[in-house]
Formats: structure tokens, C-alpha cells, sequence
């Protein structure tokens, strides 16, 4: 079939949907479905209309008028500032720009004020005002100036994280004496597409459009969203398709003509979502939808129709453009939204999988707000909650996980989910599970909680242990780590330290007349060390308390070691454990994937080379921990990879003991001080990496343990419900979290600990290392 008997047959297609939408909407729903789940975002945004003069004259257009006496042409900075500043108050993550296309070039006024304000044209000034939105206030600018050259695309670039133009109509014609883009030399649409395949080469995520009702017909609305494909499937920057509905109003020229019926746009929507590629937005702003139908917003049957998002709207500001057609509040957007199945979600003005992938499509003078703002999979980030803060946990997070937040279960996910604890599963059944919200989230904490007391029953245990970080200073670059490298701004750190052997022997007995049965030595590597001096440290300790469990050495300690006294990592394993070497804690894991790796850790041990110690290990009889550190720059992906590999391991080698969430803690973090890192894990995703670590090692690793350094008591209570059976230890003395920043204390108490599993109804039971019962039952 060639092009031309192909797009006839799209024609016919169109004609059909126009005729009855409904067989076009549900294959469009199934379409938006397979690609964004039961998810529909919407932007939490300030409307900054910087000016409303325009050399355009579109005879629908109640936003652009020319000069008025007395009337400022522009905004002035002052004044923009003022409407940001609302917006960021009110929690708003996207400052609009929206204006007229190029005034200057039509009225003496605006080239005059431009001029006075130091500026010689309109883009100069709006980019001027877009950096000071971003500085002042944190809000992420979105341009919406009209036409564009590629060179004032590029200006635009390092001030807003998108861009837009609405293409409207692909159609000429409408250029015509009368017709609707009469006179509006800047709605040619050729200028309007080389605007926005400039933007597409530059790598600038954009939005676009089509408007119906201003005289097009059906196929030049057909016509219209193939062009729109054709940009994207070349540059892959459209990240949204607005479909709006003409509507008529007073005064202007088009003000008699008749507004195009619900069916046409149900239609409209159905047609853009199956023709535009999947990954491409479908939006349509609910402000402009008919009146309710008994009781039910109108605006709720363009979900039916396939859209996936319903654009911005603000808390703040009117919609200059449409402002006798108000937003709807968004607790009523969010209810008619469930009442489809549907979750609604805020992004930023970046869609998810353009913030994501922000090394590609943002300026890198933007990127540490996108990844600030963001979640792992994109969406903004709504809670001021951050691991290792005071923040109270979200409630609403708890009341997802108690199913007050419905929404329908993709199948994909229903059938993962359904086969936890008959099979393995693979490694995109895990990243899928970490994406769950809504009623998934609900049944990923049943069934992981469910696991759990299958395999651990009501007890929760914990150990009384004492940790010694021997020294903070380390030769190793890790970029998330505030231990060695962490900014005395915090005062958490203090002097680089190191320890003798005779201070850590010392804290070892004071531990054990505490009631301690277990050290745990983890330190910086520091620039002297050898494998001597860990052999040293073990037998100081040993020597002082025969009988004190000795947890140590992460892989990290063990491969370096062993290179430095030149013996493989076997033969240090083996002298290690005749000096008193217990077990081996399971971190310097960080996220066992190589692509994260060389972000987080360039110079550390890789994947393969910890996983060799971790085996080396277990093959000579010693047990170890297992941990993740997660929600700097990775996700669902990485994780997924990180279970794998430590499930391989264990169904080798059987020597994992536990697996140990650790939510990165982002404060004193270099990674996040350089703004390139996220402010750590949500407390959806920890709860979710509880959670999911459970269901994806079920058989495997029996014990999962949640952080109180990091999560602080109510936290870990939440996943002691999702999963978790073990809180750790008592943890005296522990200094890497608040060298990072945490907020939560250095210690607990058994009785402390106790509490807190008697909280949620559970059995507490005091263990040692191994999970055994403790030889000795010494209070603290």
C-alpha cells in the first residue's frame, strides 16, 4: 500500500470514529493503557502571561489585544516574580510563559518598553525572566512564545526545561480573508513545524497540539496529527499532543460560529492517541469540556477516549488564554479521575520519560532542579518526607497501602504479582512491580507481608550490636558518600579520625558490658591500610572479648586487602576468619549494576568483583548480609538487576543471611550537593524496596531487615507491615547516615526496639548475628 492509498484509508478511518466514536475510543483506551497504565498526570503550574500584546490576529483569540493607554506592553520583572512566588507557595513545580508571538515586530509600544528594560526583542526578555523564575523561586519554566528560530530555541534552552507552539491546523487554507488564521503571518503551519524540527534537533522536549472547530475539515485534522507523528518519529521531542476544542466568544470574529459537538472531540482525542506513536502524550484540558452530565463532569468521558494527561493547571492563577472557563479544583479533578479506575498523578513540566532521561533532553544548568523535583520513575516528587529526615511519614502513603487509594490493576502486573512465591521471577517482572500505586500498591504490601509470615511468622527480631567506623577517611571517590568526604557545613563529620587498635578493643568491651554480642567495623579506606590492618583489628578485638561476634569488612575492605598484601581473595577470606572474622556485612553493594556503578562509585569494585568476594566468602563458611543503597540516579531497572544478582548468588551459595534496604540519604551527599542526584528514595519507593526485595527473594533470603537510622521509627513500622521481619540492631554509636545527614538517633534501646514491633502487633525477639537465640540475655 503506498502513502497516499495509506492516508485515504485513515481518512475513511476518521470518518467512521466521527460517525461513532465509541469502537475508535475503546481501542484508543486499550492503546493508553498498554503505555501508561491506569496513571493520568496532570502539572501543578503558575500562568504567567509575560505580555499579551501579539502581532497575530486569529479570529477566535480573547488573549492578545493591541496597546492600551496606561497599560504596561509587559509584565515587569517585579512582577513576575510576585506570580511565581505565589505559585512556588502553593506548591506549584511549573512557571507557564505564555504570550503573544512577537509584538515588537508590530507596535512601537513593545519595541519602546523592550528597549527601556535593556532588551531587543520579546525572547530576550523572556528568557530573561525564565532565569529569574528559576532562581529565585525553583520553578521549572515552560516557554510557550510561538514561533521560533533555531537560534532562539538554543536561548531558550539553558532557562526552561520545554518549550511549546500549538501547530493547530496543518491546513494552509485556514490562512484565507476570513477564515481563522487570516492576517496571522506567525499561523503559516510550515513556520510553525520548522520551529518545532529546530527544536527537535536541539534536543528540546516540546509541546504541541491540534485545535478543532475553526473551519478545518476532518482530514485536515487527520493531516494535522500526521505531521505531528512525522516531527516525533524523527526527533522523538513531542512529548505531549494537546487535542482542544474551539470555543466561541464575544467579540471576536469568529464569535457566531459553532463550536464542535463532544462526539467530535471524543473522536479527535481517539484518533490522535492511535495515530501519534505510544509514548506520545494525549492531553485535553478539562476547563474547556461541556457542562456535567448528571453530576459527572464531562471532562471525565475524554478519559474513555484515550487521553493520559489533562495539562497544567494551577492553584493559583486563572487560564488567561480560556479565563471564562475556570479550572476545575483539583480535588474534583482527582475524584472524577478515580471514579474512572484512574490515578491521578503530577508531573513536572518535563514528562516522565523526558525528566528520566534528563542527561539527554535538559540543559545541564537545569538538571539538578528536574532531578530534585522528580521521583524515580519520573512523576514529581510530592513528599517532603526524604530518608533520614524528622519529616512525618506521608499519610496518604499509608493510606495507599491500606487501599484508600483505588485504581484498576494493569494485568501484566496482576500476573507478575500472582506468581510471587511459585517461581522466580524475571527481571521485568521485578522492575514492573517497583512501579505500582494505587490499588497494585495495596496488593504489593499484602502479598509481600503475606510472605513474610509465611516464612517468619508474627516474630520481629533484632540484635544488640555496636557499630565502629575505625576511620573517616578514605582514598575511594564514591560521589554519594558523606562519611570520608562530607561537607563540615553539616558539623557532622568533624576531624578526619583513625582509630588504634587499642580504641576499637576498648569500644568492643564497653559494648559487651553493655549487653552487645556483636561489633560491626566498616570504615573509609583509608590511604595506609593494608590487609595487616584488618587482620589487626579483628584480633585487638577478639583478643579484648573472646566471645564477641565479629561482623566486618565489606567486599570493598576484602578486595583491597587482599591486593595490597598481594594474595588472592580466598586466601584473605581464610586468614580473616582464623582472626576472629564472624560474618561479612553486605554493603559497598550500593546497586549491583554497572551502569549506575560508574556514576555513583567509578573507582569502586564492580558488580562481578563484589559478587566473587560474596562467593569467595560463603564458600569458606562465612555468612554475610546483603544491602541496596537506591534512589540517587537509578530505578525500577537497576533494582530489578540488583535482586538478580544477589539471588543468583544466594541460590549458589546459600550465605546471605538478610537483605537490607538502605535508602540513599541525599543532605551531605556530593552527588546531590553537585545536583546530580534525586533527594533520595520517596517513602513509597522505600516501602515498595521493602516490599518488592521480599517477593523477589522469596526462597531465597528469608529475612528482610528495615533501617530505623534511616526511616526513624514510624517508618520502619510501615514496612515491618510490608514485608520486613528484622529491624537491625541497636546500633551504638552509629556515625554513616548522620554523617550524611540523618536526623534520627545514634541508638535504640531493646526495649525501645520492642516497643515499636508490639506497635504493629507483632512478637519481638532478640537474636544474634546469625538469627540464632543470644548465648547471653544481658540487659542494657
Amino acid at each position: 500500500m503506498g502513502d497516499e492509498e495509506r492516508r485515504e484509508r485513515i481518512y475513511e478511518l476518521a470518518w467512521a470514529a466521527y460517525a461513532d466514536p465509541e469502537p475508535a475510543m475503546k481501542a484508543a483506551s486499550e492503546v493508553r493503557d498498554r503505555a501508561f497504565g491506569p496513571r493520568i498526570t496532570y502539572s501543578r503550574k503558575v500562568f504567567i502571561p509575560l505580555t499579551k500584546l501579539c502581532r497575530d490576529n486569529c479570529g477566535y483569540c480573547t488573549f492578545a489585544h493591541g496597546p492600551r493607554p496606561g497599560e504596561k506592553a509587559f509584565l515587569t520583572p517585579g512582577e513576575v516574580l510576585e506570580v511565581a512566588r505565589a505559585g512556588a507557595e502553593a506548591g506549584c513545580k511549573e512557571a507557564l510563559f505564555t504570550l503573544g508571538d512577537k509584538p515588537e515586530k508590530r507596535y512601537p509600544e513593545a519595541r519602546r518598553e523592550l528597549r527601556e528594560m535593556g532588551f531587543g526583542t520579546t525572547i530576550e526578555y523572556l528568557a530573561h525572566c525564565c532565569r529569574l523564575v528559576l532562581e529565585e523561586t525553583g520553578l521549572l519554566p515552560h516557554a510557550n512564545p510561538g514561533v521560533l528560530s533555531a537560534g532562539e530555541v538554543r536561548d531558550l534552552r539553558p532557562v526552561s526545561v520545554s518549550q511549546g507552539i500549538m501547530l493547530e491546523q496543518a491546513s494552509d487554507r485556514l490562512l484565507g480573508p476570513n477564515l481563522a488564521h487570516w492576517a496571522s503571518p506567525d499561523k503559516v503551519p510550515a513556520k510553525r513545524l520548522k520551529t518545532m524540527e529546530g527544536a527537535g534537533r536541539l534536543k528540546v522536549p516540546f509541546t504541541t497540539g491540534i485545535l478543532i472547530g475553526i473551519g478545518e475539515t476532518v482530514e485536515e485534522r487527520v493531516d494535522t496529527i500526521l505531521a505531528i507523528r512525522d516531527l516525533h518519529e524523527r526527533h522523538g521531542n513531542i512529548q505531549e499532543c494537546i487535542v482542544q476544542n474551539f470555543r466561541a466568544k464575544p467579540g471576536t470574529r469568529m464569535a457566531g460560529w459553532s463550536e464542535p459537538t463532544e462526539d467530535e472531540m471524543l473522536a479527535t482525542i481517539a484518533l490522535a492517541r492511535l495515530l501519534l506513536p505510544s509514548d506520545v502524550t494525549v492531553q485535553a484540558p478539562p476547563n474547556l469540556a461541556g457542562l456535567e452530565v448528571n453530576g459527572t463532569p464531562s471532562y471525565a468521558r475524554y478519559i474513555d477516549a484515550g487521553i493520559n494527561d489533562w495539562g497544567g493547571v494551577s492553584p493559583v492563577t486563572p487560564d488567561h488564554v480560556n479565563p471564562e472557563r475556570p479550572w476545575p479544583h483539583l480535588e474534583e479533578l482527582e475524584k472524577a479521575t478515580q471514579a474512572k479506575g484512574y490515578l491521578l498523578l503530577e508531573r513536572l513540566a518535563l514528562h516522565p520519560s523526558y525528566a528520566r532521561d534528563a542527561g539527554t533532553w535538559v540543559d545541564e544548568r537545569l538538571r539538578p532542579g528536574v532531578l530534585s523535583a522528580q521521583d524515580a520513575e519520573g512523576f514529581a516528587r510530592t513528599e517532603d518526607w526524604a530518608p533520614g529526615t524528622t519529616e512525618p511519614v506521608p499519610a496518604k502513603v499509608l493510606a495507599e497501602a491500606r487501599g484508600l487509594r483505588p485504581s484498576k490493576v494493569r494485568p501484566n502486573f496482576a500476573r507478575a504479582l500472582a506468581a510471587a512465591g511459585t517461581r522466580d521471577l524475571r527481571e521485568d517482572e521485578i522492575a514492573l512491580l517497583f512501579t505500582a500505586r494505587g490499588t497494585e500498591f495495596e496488593e504489593l504490601c499484602r502479598v509481600a507481608d503475606g510472605l513474610r509470615r509465611e516464612v517468619n511468622g508474627d516474630e520481629v527480631t533484632y540484635v544488640v550490636n555496636r557499630n565502629i567506623n575505625y576511620t573517616n577517611q578514605c582514598y575511594f571517590r564514591c560521589r554519594f558518600c558523606a562519611f570520608s568526604k562530607g561537607p563540615k557545613s553539616l558539623n557532622l563529620r568533624g576531624d578526619p579520625y583513625l582509630l588504634d587498635t587499642a580504641e576499637v578493643a576498648r569500644r568492643a568491651r564497653e559494648a559487651w558490658e553493655k549487653g552487645a554480642t556483636e561489633v560491626c567495623m566498616v570504615g573509609g579506606i583509608h590511604g595506609s591500610f593494608t590487609g595487616k590492618n584488618y587482620i589487626d583489628y579483628l584480633r585487638a578485638v577478639k583478643d579484648e572479648v573472646p566471645d564477641m561476634h565479629v561482623h566486618a569488612f565489606t567486599p570493598l575492605e576484602v578486595w583491597q586487602g587482599a591486593r595490597t598484601l598481594g594474595i588472592s581473595v580466598e586466601k584473605f577470606l581464610v586468614e580473616l576468619k582464623e582472626a576472629g572474622l564472624g560474618t561479612l556485612p553486605g554493603t559497598a553493594a550500593e546497586v549491583l549494576d554497572d551502569e549506575i556503578r560508574a556514576i555513583i562509585c567509578p573507582d569502586k569494585i564492580n558488580t562481578a568483583q563484589w559478587a566473587e568476594v560474596m562467593r569467595k566468602a560463603h564458600g569458606i563458611g562465612l555468612s554475610a548480609t546483603t544491602t541496596i543503597m537506591f534512589g540517587h540516579v537509578d530505578g525500577p531497572a537497576n533494582w530489578a538487576r540488583h535482586l538478580m544478582v544477589l539471588r543468583d548468588i544466594q541460590a549458589d551459595t546459600g550465605g546471605f543471611t538478610e537483605f537490607v534496604p538502605l535508602p540513599f540519604v541525599h543532605m551531605g551527599a556530593p552527588l546531590y550537593l553537585q545536583g546530580r542526584s534525586r533527594r533520595g528514595p520517596t517513602f513509597t519507593e522505600t516501602v515498595k524496596m521493602h516490599a518488592v526485595g521480599r517477593i523477589a527473594l522469596h526462597g531465597h533470603i528469608d529475612n528482610v531487615q528495615v533501617s530505623w537510622v534511616k526511616l526513624g521509627a514510624e517508618g520502619a513500622k510501615a514496612c515491618l507491615q510490608a514485608g520486613c521481619n528484622d529491624l537491625g540492631g541497636t546500633l551504638m554509636n552509629e556515625s554513616i547516615s548522620r554523617a550524611a545527614g540523618a536526623d534520627h538517633g545514634q541508638e535504640m534501646t531493646p526495649s525501645d526496639l520492642e516497643a515499636m514491633i508490639r506497635d504493629v502487633g507483632r512478637t519481638p525477639r532478640r537474636r544474634n548475628t546469625l538469627y540464632g537465640v543470644p548465648e547471653r540475655a544481658r540487659s542494657v
